[in-house]
């Protein structure tokens, strides 16, 4: 399979674009609910965070599902009505509690009151986590600086082994593959409570990492063939460079997903989004070394090639009409 990639090159650009333009839409929306893009998890606004479960080898004691607002009544009794409440597992047992910063003693009331009403908890399965809002504060600004620094260091190492082009089409595509993970999780976090966390600032910059080697790979190979045929039109050389290097960019994407869909699907809901941001991600960052950085190298060269040829064309005009005159003159 050989791919015309830069006569499709509005495709591309439109697929990418439409999928921002929702994850955008929807960090808008989150913005405006939650004064946040996206839902904070406990590690970055604090507080206290329950995650409890029923323990289904008591008998009748899980035949029915958790209501939320048998939750929110014990919440409500407890000034704790503000809580944020998600339930947990596909036969709805367990609950995921996040409330302002509760100290021991208020815990154990509020775990015993929810025992009382819900049923015996699996006390294996119980998690209780509890966050201050400075440090969370702390977590996010560390999280966001780390992201950043990754982007400049990538910026100086790409101007180092290639062009200035190069690195600034290479930044473009992590910044389509962060926003169309962060658009997503915006969107879930709008439909199903989903947080995010420290972890997913790990993931962001996991996803960084990855999308720009696979973009390395594809744009040494470009390097490599404009030297080999430097007469050759560049979209004719990245469409090469692009093919030479197509199945080993699928076959690095595959073999880092499937691992990830296996803990998605297997793994606890700590590390659920935690590998759903990465699958997303890498994703995200296969189709837009392929699709994005490639395409946008070409149009960036074929346009300074016009406008050279464009400058070239007018100062031939003007020596010609310079040399008229001095002939007319003389």
């Amino acid at each position: 399979m050989k791919l015309n990639l830069y006569k499709q090159r509005v495709l591309w650009w439109s697929v990418s674009g439409l999928v921002i333009l929702v994850g955008l839409i929807g960090m808008a929306l989150s913005w405006n609910q939650l004064k946040a893009p996206l839902r904070p998890g406990l590690d970055f606004v604090g507080g206290t965070r329950l995650q409890l479960e029923r323990d289904c080898g008591q008998p009748q004691n899980c035949d029915r599902p958790i209501e939320v607002g048998d939750v929110r009544k014990i919440l409500a009794e407890k000034n704790l009505a503000a809580s944020s409440i998600q339930i947990l597992g596909k036969q709805q047992q367990g609950i995921a509690i996040r409330t302002p910063p509760l100290d021991e003693a208020a815990r154990t009331q509020l775990k015993d009151a929810l025992a009382a009403q819900l049923g015996k908890l699996d006390e294996q399965k119980t998690q209780i986590d509890t966050v201050g809002p400075t440090l969370g504060r702390q977590l996010l600004a560390s999280g966001l600086w780390g992201l950043l620094l990754s982007f400049a260091g990538i910026v100086v190492y790409m101007s180092i082994r290639f062009q200035v082009d190069y690195a600034f089409f290479a930044i473009v595509a992590l910044f389509h593959d962060v926003l169309i993970t962060v658009g997503i999780f915006s969107i879930l976090g709008l439909v199903q409570g989903v947080e995010v966390d420290s972890l997913f600032i790990v993931a962001l910059l996991t996803i960084v990492g990855f999308s720009v080697n696979d973009t390395v790979v594809i744009y040494d190979r470009v390097r490599e063939n404009i030297k080999l045929n430097p007469k050759e039109p560049i979209a004719k050389i990245v469409d090469a460079a692009v093919n030479q290097t197509l199945a080993r960019s699928i076959n690095t994407s595959l073999a880092a997903t499937l691992p990830l869909i296996a803990i998605f699907i297997l793994g606890g809901e700590t590390l659920r989004y935690f590998a759903l941001a990465l699958i997303i991600g890498f994703i995200a960052g296969a189709y837009s070394s392929i699709f994005i950085a490639s395409t946008l190298l070409v149009w960036w060269r074929e346009r300074k090639q016009s406008e050279r040829g464009k400058y070239n064309a007018n100062a031939a005009e003007s020596l010609d009409s310079l040399s008229d005159s001095s002939s007319e003159e003389f």
